[in-house]
């Protein structure tokens, strides 16, 4: 049989070489195909018109950094096998096949009590009996049971590739250089100790730049105000959609597959059903059936479709303090008169919430200095300059929504 080699011309990396057969089937299945329809950045086209790029361009670039990342290590003197490599490779592609309609928008929305990591998993392993086993690996190293524990943590971790490609890439897509990271650099500096992955000293500088790139990408970008009141805008619609069906009137989708997910009320064991109708859901369901719900005889629903649709955007106010009641009782009153609604309804046009960042959680995954010395430190206590800005802060701002 001839060797597969398969390049694809990717604008961030230049050529991603496909250079084993199970990769490229995957590639080349319905599910994984799927991802070409479900943008990465949700609405974030609306107010950085070049962030179109979809999930599959994501998992490509993950699934290319993933490479970079296992010869280094293994130039280093690091064993890791055939099938390990390939196994890595498998769920770094795989990792977010579990993602629904505008991904994060709509996460807890559309499949109410799922996370999108438990649905990824739940399309590995229906993927692995259709491949007779083949993906067992990447199975094992993408839910952390594998004995290798690094694999792992490039896959979910504080300096995973997952997060590597989607600042780059963002940063890209939306012009934003101060999401720009030393990404090729950080990979170089990648090392094992002790069963662990974690970064030379050399590569202090290049952390650094990558936790604060973070943090500037989530406030600049992920939760501007604009996108915030776009995506807090969808949420709405599929709300007062779940209301009207719950009330008994009519409101059908463009797809017997999205009806299916408005009726569900919580989702605790997955069937074989549900899975099949996720796997044909994407944005265009969601965005067509908002244009057919323009028209909608409910006042409510037609306004916020049609606000969407046309970028009629929430008004969306940040600051560190929560938002005093009298403000939102007094724009609650205003949109009731402007809108001829009933008070209780404004809570579809008026409503605070706060958005939350940390730039890093020692709690959550450490990310380890290896020392020329064999000493092992965590980045945030290594004696430097920008560490000291206490990056592992929690950072919250609260918000409020409003009709304009």
């Amino acid at each position: 049989m001839a060797p597969v080699r398969k390049i694809i011309n990717d604008p961030v990396y230049g050529f991603i070489t496909i250079d084993h057969p199970l990769v490229l089937e995957i590639i080349s299945h319905p599910v994984y195909q799927r991802l070409r329809n479900i943008h990465q950045m949700a609405f974030a086209h609306l107010v950085y018109p070049g962030a179109v790029h979809t999930r599959l361009h994501h998992s490509l670039g993950a699934y290319h950094l993933m490479g970079i990342a296992l010869a280094e290590l293994k130039s280093k003197g690091v064993e890791i096998t055939a099938e390990e490599e390939l196994g890595a490779k498998l769920a770094i592609l795989l990792h977010d096949m579990g993602h629904g309609p505008f991904s994060h928008a709509l996460e807890h929305e559309l499949v109410p009590g799922l996370e999108h990591e438990t649905i990824s998993l739940l399309l590995m392993q229906r993927m692995n009996k259709q491949f007779g086993g083949k993906l067992q690996t990447a199975i094992d190293i993408f839910k952390g049971v594998h004995p290798k524990k690094f694999l792992h943590q490039l896959i979910s971790g504080q300096l995973d590739v997952d997060r590597m490609d989607y600042l780059n890439r963002d940063s890209f897509f939306t012009g934003v250089a101060e999401g720009v990271i030393g990404y090729d650099r950080i990979l170089k500096m990648l090392t094992v100790h002790d069963g662990q992955l974690m970064v030379e000293e050399k590569a202090i500088y290049s952390i650094e730049k990558f936790l604060v790139s973070r943090r500037l990408m989530y406030w600049q970008v992920y939760l501007h105000k604009t996108v915030l009141g776009a995506e807090k805008m969808l949420v709405r619609i599929i709300r007062r959609a779940r209301e009207l069906i719950v009330q008994g009137q009519p409101v059908l989708s463009v797809s017997p597959d999205l009806d299916f997910f408005l009726q569900l009320d919580k989702i605790s064991t997955v069937t074989e059903e549900q899975l099949d109708a996720f796997c044909r859901l994407d944005d265009h369901d969601v965005m067509a059936t908002i244009k057919r719900w323009m028209n909608h005889p409910d006042r409510i629903l037609s306004v916020l479709c049609r606000s969407l649709v046309e970028r009629k955007l929430f008004k969306v106010k940040l600051q560190g303090e929560p938002f005093d009641e009298k403000l939102v009782a007094e724009l609650t009153r205003e949109i009731a008169v402007k809108m001829e609604i009933r008070e209780e309804d404004c809570r579809y046009f008026v409503f605070t919430g706060e958005a939350v960042n940390t730039t890093y959680n020692p709690g959550d995954e450490r990310i380890n200095i290896l020392f020329k010395d064999g000493r092992v430190k965590d980045i945030s206590g290594v004696d430097n300059a920008l560490i000291h800005h206490d990056l592992n802060r929690e950072v919250k701002k609260y918000y409020i929504c409003y009709t304009r």
